[in-house]
């Protein structure tokens, strides 16, 4: 079992920059990056990921305040915020902007064509029409997928190791995620091979999830699924909530579900993506074009337990699934 490891941020950096837009001049040899964030600027692993990017970058030569500017946007979850901040960016022309999930990217790609964009955690970025194909993006947009779709089959099995009467889960979705319609039709296609009832539950008002969820939990043998969003990562408190309130094991695609007191995440290394970016974002600044640079699978996936979750929930753990977890929080 190994410990988290928590990223020290770069002289506070990630946290003091303003969120509005500096007037200043475009410096001579100083290049300008925008990024916009689908998180808040509270959420500790969002600013554990931007400072894992900003890391990487000054890794490869880039430093703020020398040959960097960076201008940088928390969207919360919050579609009219989102388009705002979009829209800024915009307007603003950086040499190139990063930006996280599909609700995010949208909006980005709607208001600019020509700007270089690179994105992380977008689950289909052809199916969203961010790109032409995987290995051809052939506009001015690539970057990171967020998953195959296979991984529905995987979340699946992992619950039903967890809990073996598994015979229900609900899946709570982001509805604004453009490819979350694939994602459920994959997760339906997994559950009909094990003979698993889907009950579909779009993330909206607090209200609306509190009444979904205890209306699924009032018949036994239920279970959660809860995918990659905006809407989804903003009401992850109550989710946990929730899950805990009615005695449902759940399975959460981030891990950073899993560290605030959730059950199981399965999911990619979203800190890896990160980095992995700035490498696209050095490169691009060098003269590459989007265009050219093909859109990347996850690389690293990681399974994490929350042991004292389960014993709340009067779940034995399997030997063997602990035995391949990533970590196990006690």
């Amino acid at each position: 079992m190994r410990r988290r490891e928590f990223i020290t941020f770069v002289g506070g950096a990630a946290v003091s920059w303003p969120l509005t837009t500096r007037a200043q001049q475009h410096t001579a040899g100083v290049r300008r990056i925008g990024v916009l964030m689908n998180y808040a600027a509270d959420d500790q692993a969002a600013q554990t990921r931007l400072t894992a990017f900003l890391q990487q970058m000054q890794q490869l030569g880039w430093s703020e305040g020398h040959n960097l500017h960076s201008e940088i946007r928390w969207g919360a979850g919050d579609a009219q915020r989102i388009q705002k901040a979009a829209a800024e960016l915009v307007a603003l022309a950086p040499d190139v902007t990063l930006v996280t999930g599909s609700p995010a990217a949208a909006p980005l790609l709607q208001a600019t064509r020509t700007l270089p964009i690179v994105f992380v955690q977008v689950t289909d970025p052809v199916g969203a029409g961010f790109v032409q194909s995987l290995s051809h993006p052939g506009g001015n947009a690539t970057g990171f997928s967020n998953f195959e779709y296979g991984t529905s089959a995987k979340w699946l099995d992992l619950l039903r190791q967890i809990e073996p009467q598994l015979s229900r889960v609900a899946v709570l979705r982001d509805p604004s995620v453009v490819s979350g319609a694939g994602q459920l039709g994959a997760i339906q296609t997994a559950a009909a091979s094990l003979g698993i009832e889907l009950s579909p539950v779009d993330i909206t008002r607090p209200d609306e999830t509190d009444r979904a969820v205890a209306g699924f939990a009032a018949v036994p043998h239920g279970g959660l699924i809860v995918t990659a969003g905006g809407a989804v990562r903003a009401h992850h408190e109550l989710i946990i909530a929730l899950a805990a309130r009615h005695r449902l094991p759940a399975i959460y695609s981030d891990r950073a579900f899993v560290d605030a007191g959730g059950l199981i995440g399965y999911g990619p290394d979203r800190v890896d993506q990160f980095r992995r970016a700035a490498g696209y974002v050095d490169r691009i600044l060098k003269g590459e074009k989007p265009a050219d640079l093909p859109v990347q699978q996850p690389t690293k996936y990681e399974l994490v337990i929350n042991i004292k979750t389960a014993k709340a929930l009067g779940l034995a753990v399997p030997p063997s699934l602990l035995a391949s977890a990533d970590e196990v929080i006690e």
